[in-house]
């Protein structure tokens, strides 16, 4: 097997996990019009056939605004926006209609295709869409009649989810009905964050110009709590000298998200519809493509449970093979695994570390203290080692120790002082391996 297959079978069964966890789940996907217009819209519908595949429940959302300019300009007819909001007066809602109606089809005629030797061959994806959407008019607002641009009143969960449990793929559009008969130009964004909320979906899923939400120095950030999500809302809007600034497709996006966030979907993603594989490699690697906004951070402490076994050897391996640690069997780990503690990464197991108790001497050793070298040189050894001392204090144990062969000044650095072999529970001393020469450490609880 030549090193590219390789790669690609050991990229598959890291994928395994996210496959499992996401089939039967509600994910809900805003394309916006410049989406839709990008060269890459081809690779995403592979991408969203590739979700379908998978057992993924899927509601589309997609916009129109650069459409409905060019409809626009081709009727000779002037964008009037306030508050960049588009007055939507008889003339732009017939474009607003005809330009949603044109993506509607294009999107059903990308979702058919089955050509032999294309990612599409056998997909065989059903799509429907309806009048799930209630709009209502948005009114005059600080003295402009936005006529025909409306908001979200209500959407049909229940002919959604009927929809969605036959296997079916729904299809909205950035156009909403009321009961009067009329119709609304609505904001995608808008669209796609109520049905998420109606639906419980699991995931709200944004495409846009940038690839999710960048740092100071210009990095991505693969992690945003909704709450930090909010406040750089703000400073956009703050900004309303710069509309650039204030209402742009970064602050639309990051209001969305947060309002999803906070409505209760558990997780949103912003990623680039200019990236090729971008959907798949946020929903199905370890650090995605673009932010993930979450109300709190999706690294979980918990107990090890027999299920994490397979997880915590994948995570020790590396160290045990450079002799850091002392070699473990499946067997040892298994009958074990109640001393462990694990950090949880979106169902992965990222860390890792063992609490055994010696309760005559008052005493816990903190042993398999291990990170995946993916997650290193944060705070994740810092984050092991205070549940570990809390489950040492409740435990009723007065002393911490540990045996260690590389990392001393790490644990030096925590707390904990140099001692004697004398200095640990008899029991251990009696085991303890000459061979690997670990020094000893004590830290006081």
């Amino acid at each position: 097997m030549n090193d590219e297959l390789k790669q690609q079978v050991n990229w598959f069964r890291h994928s395994s996990p996210y496959i499992n966890n996401h089939r039967g789940k509600t994910f809900v996907l805003m394309l916006s019009g410049d989406t839709l217009d990008d060269a890459n819209f081809g690779n995403i519908i592979h991408d969203i056939a590739l979700l379908n595949s998978l057992g993924v429940r899927l509601v589309l959302v997609h916009g129109s605004r650069p459409q409905i300019e060019r409809r626009l300009r081709q009727q000779n007819l002037t964008t009037r926006l306030h508050h960049n909001l588009r007055v939507t007066d008889a003339d732009t809602l017939t474009c607003v209609i005809e330009a949603a109606g044109a993506l509607r089809c294009q999107i059903e005629a990308a979702l058919s295709m089955g050509l032999i030797n294309t990612p599409m061959h056998g997909s065989r994806i059903r799509v429907c869409s309806g009048n799930f959407v209630t709009a209502r008019p948005m009114g005059v607002h600080d003295g402009m009649d936005l006529q025909h641009t409306g908001e979200v009143r209500r959407i049909d969960r229940q002919a959604i989810q009927h929809h969605l449990d036959h296997g079916e793929l729904v299809l909205l559009s950035n156009l909403g009905y009321s009961p009067t008969g009329e119709m609304f130009n609505l904001a995608a964004e808008e669209v796609a964050t109520h049905a998420a909320i109606a639906l419980k979906a699991d995931k709200l899923i944004l495409f846009g110009d940038e690839n999710g939400v960048r740092d100071s120095k210009g990095e991505i950030r693969n992690e945003l709590l909704a709450e930090t999500a909010e406040r750089l809302v703000n400073q956009y809007q703050a900004k309303q000298h710069d509309p650039e600034i204030a209402h742009s497709d970064q602050s639309r996006l990051l209001a969305a998200a947060a309002r999803a966030c906070r409505e209760g979907v558990e997780r949103c993603h912003l990623i680039s519809h200019k990236v090729d594989g971008a959907l798949v490699a946020e929903l199905l690697t370890r650090d995605g493509s673009g932010t993930m906004i979450i109300q709190q951070s999706y690294e979980q402490v918990r107990p090890a449970t027999i299920e994490d076994v397979g997880g915590i050897l994948e995570v020790i391996a590396p160290l045990e093979e450079a002799g850091i640690l002392v070699r473990r069997s499946r067997e040892l780990l298994e009958a074990e695994v109640n001393q462990f503690t694990v950090i949880e990464r979106d169902g992965v197991i990222i860390g890792c570390a063992a609490l055994y108790r010696f309760p005559d001497e008052e005493v816990g050793e903190l042993a398999c203290v291990a990170v995946n070298g993916d997650y290193r040189g944060g705070d994740r050894g810092e984050i092991l080692l205070s549940a570990i001392e809390k489950s040492a204090r409740e435990a009723g144990l007065k002393k911490l120790f540990v045996l260690t062969t590389r990392t001393a000044h790490w644990f030096v650095e925590h707390g904990f002082s140099a001692a004697e072999l004398s200095d640990l529970p008899n029991q251990k001393q009696a085991i303890y391996n000459l061979q690997r020469n670990s020094k000893a450490f004590i830290k006081q609880l």
